[in-house]
């Protein structure tokens, strides 16, 4: 995989909190 921002791999915002990206990160390792 080429090196990209893990923002934009998951889909959110540079200013989402924690919560949001953990959330982000759990449906997407669901994908996977």
């Amino acid at each position: 995989m080429a090196k990209r921002d893990y923002y934009e791999v998951l889909g959110i915002s540079k200013g989402a909190s924690a919560a949001e990206i953990k959330k982000a990160y759990r449906k997407k390792a669901i994908e996977f």
